[in-house]
């Protein structure tokens, strides 16, 4: 909403809107649908793979009746197993339900549409791995985290302002994640610092913490296209997502 403040905006929640049903009547055409809505409990997929379907993929093509759109996928639609930056042309091959889900969202997103593949997603509002740390960082000593998986973790204020650069371009799939990688638990120990909150960092395997579902072991996104945004570092973007939330 902030970075089209420019346009005319119709904003729906969830409660205006439930992706998974067919539009209201009278909702659209519209010139341009941004698709934020989704299931993303990923391990809640892995026990109603039917429900976050309904969501991921049905929702999608619900939005894409609407107008051209801009589907946010993710870098969980790949195994993680090339251990070098995925760009567009890799192929998919999701390891859990809900990456599953966001891959076939992807194509039921329709022709007219930009693929804006994302990841680690963190902001000031919501429920995201920062704030999760801000919160347990205040409470306790120590916290466990897994450092065997590597991303971009991606401010979603950056993510929106490149947004408005990505529709300027042909439809098709865009890598657009932050700069730099790091682990989760490398991410928690810059949230502590950046924050001055005196809470130690466990590293544990992914296998130690026993999750119902698979994650890709490295999946750093990038771009393989000349005119795709650019984002600035992650830590960049971490510093903003605690700026705003000191200021709020």
């Amino acid at each position: 909403m902030e970075a089209f403040a420019g346009d005319e905006v119709v904003a729906l929640s969830h409660g205006d809107w439930d992706v998974s049903v067919p539009p209201p009547a009278g909702l659209g055409p519209f010139e341009l649908v941004l698709h934020t809505a989704a299931w993303t409990d990923v391990d809640g997929a892995e026990n109603d793979p039917q429900g976050a379907a309904a969501v991921n993929v049905g929702g999608t093509k619900h939005a894409a009746e609407l107008g051209p759109l801009v589907y946010y996928s993710s870098d969980y639609v790949f195994d993680g197993g090339k251990r070098s930056p995925y760009v567009e042309s890799d192929a998919p091959n999701p390891l859990s339900a809900y990456g599953r889900s966001k891959a076939y969202g992807e194509a039921a997103a329709g022709e007219h549409a930009w693929i804006v593949r994302s990841s680690w997603l963190f902001g000031p509002t919501g429920h995201n791995f920062v704030r999760t740390m801000l919160r347990l960082g205040a409470e306790r000593d120590e916290v466990t985290v897994v450092d065997d998986q590597a991303g971009s973790p991606t401010y979603v204020g950056h993510l929106a302002e490149a947004t408005r650069a990505v529709v300027e371009l042909p439809f098709g799939i865009w890598h657009v994640a932050a700069d730099g990688e790091c682990t989760w638990a490398e991410l928690a120990q810059a949230i502590f610092e950046e924050a001055k909150l005196e809470c130690r960092v466990v590293p544990i395997s992914t296998a130690e913490l026993g999750r119902p579902a698979r994650r890709p072991a490295y999946s750093v996104l990038r771009s393989e296209k000349p005119n795709a945004p650019r984002l600035p570092h992650w830590r960049v973007g971490l510093r903003e997502c605690l700026a705003r939330l000191a200021s709020a």
